[in-house]
């Protein structure tokens, strides 16, 4: 039997069902005029938003009655990729074997193999403690992550006349990059993974937002304007984006 949730005002709580190795969030929503069902491929979960003077019975019985709707969307979810060693992600839109080794490091904890020993595809390689490797991985990557970004928020900075005050690394779930009005760009780390194309338009996006707070016609001449082909990397995120959410472990919460 399911274990009932209890949700606050504005809060959420988190269930789950029998039989299925996925999380259920409950939330109540002051806009919410009905209750809906999603389930989430960047958190791999389950959402049932709900009103705010909802009883939790119906919500109860509202997802009872879509169960089978659940459990089939659940079923179509990717297979997630932890950071494992012999575990195959993309770096920079090529993908990689990771190597995990207990080997003392010459120079760095992760290292890139452009061929591995045995003559296959590349490599990232990463040495040292074997408990803290995914650890290691993961930072490692956002550190190549937060390097690209500076670098293209510069490039666009100066095509637009523009100034960032800086750039944060984060693990969004619904957003590859954002902008606020005291000028922090954040981005996704997971950009990283995709080719470098899709990178620099995510950048030169949020630098366009710098100018403009919204995406009118001259948001979009903005990014136009540092990145012509904005086209392909949309139309890139569109149908390949959801993927990037596969690879690593997620902070839960």
């Amino acid at each position: 039997m399911r274990q009932r949730p209890t949700v606050k005002t504005g809060a959420t709580a988190r269930t789950s069902i029998p039989g299925l190795d996925t999380p259920v969030e409950m939330r109540r929503h002051p806009s919410a005029r009905r209750m809906t069902l999603r389930v989430s491929r960047t958190k791999r979960a389950v959402i049932v938003t709900v009103p705010m003077q909802c009883n939790l019975d119906d919500a109860d019985q509202f997802l009872n009655r879509h169960i089978d709707w659940v459990r089939d969307r659940v079923g179509k979810l990717p297979e997630p990729v932890p950071f494992a060693d012999g575990a195959i992600i993309p770096l920079r839109g090529v993908y990689h074997r990771v190597r995990f080794t207990a080997e003392t490091p010459h120079t760095s904890l992760v290292e890139l193999l452009a061929f591995n020993a045995a003559g296959g595809g590349p490599e990232i390689v990463v040495h040292g403690c074997i408990r803290h490797a995914a650890r290691h991985l993961r930072t490692w990557l956002a550190e190549e992550a937060r390097r690209e970004l500076d670098d293209r928020v510069t490039v666009h900075c100066a095509k637009l006349g523009l100034g960032a005050k800086r750039v944060v690394i984060r693990d969004q779930s619904t957003r590859w990059g954002s902008c606020s009005t005291t000028r922090v760009l954040s981005f996704s780390w997971r950009l990283i993974l995709a080719p470098p194309f899709v990178l620099d338009y995510v950048a030169a996006h949020e630098v366009a937002h710098l100018a403009e707070m919204n995406h009118g016609p001259r948001f979009w001449a903005l990014v136009a304007k540092a990145f012509p082909e904005l086209k392909v990397a949309k139309d890139w995120l569109s149908t390949r984006g959801l993927d990037l959410h596969r690879y690593g472990e997620r902070k839960v919460g």
